[in-house]
């Protein structure tokens, strides 16, 4: 019969041999598995696999998305400006009445708004044009005149098309009825006046301080407009800046006596071809 000692020697044994034998068999005896500890590690597997791949998903879709997130932007800041334009424009609209801040100096401001007209430019133009003395005269009154048609022709389809509302507090004048001034986008009176002033800077007036005189007539014209709430602010800078592309245009397309004795003979052999 074997002793104590011994048995325990046995036993310690056997458990070494039984480690080894599993591990050589290429597994490892742990003890049982329970069920729900099992569920549990694959259900977070399924929960990371699930939130990396609606995280890649997200990516994915964030770069097929850029424009949407560009047009987003681009509109709250073409809202932001537009609100700033609104308000500053109210702001400064202080002759609208005569109930106004300013509405003692009304008058003044509308003798200044009615001086960008297009109808007394016209009737001028008209006017130098039939009562010229020289060929100069001529071609210069009759450019000025085809100015300003290409100008209120211009100024009317960007209207028509744009079809942006005056400010709501503006009230109807003399010179409102025309269906063109029914919009204010751009404004017509502030690329009359930005028309007519380079055109008289570069082709009549030459002295520094009529010069002068005129920028700062082509800026009270504009300013004009948003002070009795005709116009908003950035319809007369736009107006402004189109004015001066008019005169370029205009530049380009000169009628010298030349050019215009060429037009007229090549409408007139058409005309007869045709017939």
């Amino acid at each position: 019969m074997p002793s104590p000692k011994a048995r325990r020697n046995g036993n310690r044994s056997g458990s070494i041999s039984g480690i080894c034998g599993n591990s050589v068999s290429g597994r490892f005896d742990f003890g049982p598995v329970h069920p729900r500890r099992s569920s549990d590690y694959s259900s977070r597997r399924r929960a990371s696999s699930f939130s990396s791949a609606s995280l890649f998903g997200n990516g994915a879709q964030s770069q097929e998305n850029p424009k949407r997130l560009n047009l987003s932007f681009i509109t709250i800041a073409f809202r932001f400006l537009l609100a700033i334009d609104l308000w500053l424009s109210k702001r400064l609209g202080v002759c609208t009445c005569e109930d106004s801040l300013l509405g003692s100096i009304r008058p003044l401001v509308k003798l200044v708004e009615v001086s960008g007209h297009g109808v007394p430019w016209l009737i001028s133009a008209v006017y130098g044009l039939v009562y010229s003395d020289s060929a100069a005269e001529l071609e210069t009154m009759l450019n000025l005149l085809m100015a300003l048609v290409l100008d209120m022709t211009l100024v009317g389809i960007v209207k028509a098309i744009v079809r942006r509302r005056p400010p709501s507090y503006s009230r109807s004048d003399l010179f409102m009825p025309f269906a063109v001034d029914r919009y204010s986008f751009p404004s017509g009176h502030a690329t009359r006046a930005s028309m007519c002033a380079c055109f008289l800077l570069t082709r009549l007036v030459s002295a520094g301080s009529l010069r002068a005189l005129l920028l700062a007539w082509a800026g009270l014209v504009g300013l004009s407009r948003v002070l009795l709430g005709q116009s908003n602010v950035t319809d007369v800078l736009f107006g402004l800046c189109l004015g001066y592309c008019h005169y370029g245009l205009v530049d380009r397309l000169w009628l010298s006596p030349e050019r215009l004795q060429d037009i007229l003979t090549t409408f007139l052999r058409d005309s007869l071809a045709g017939v």
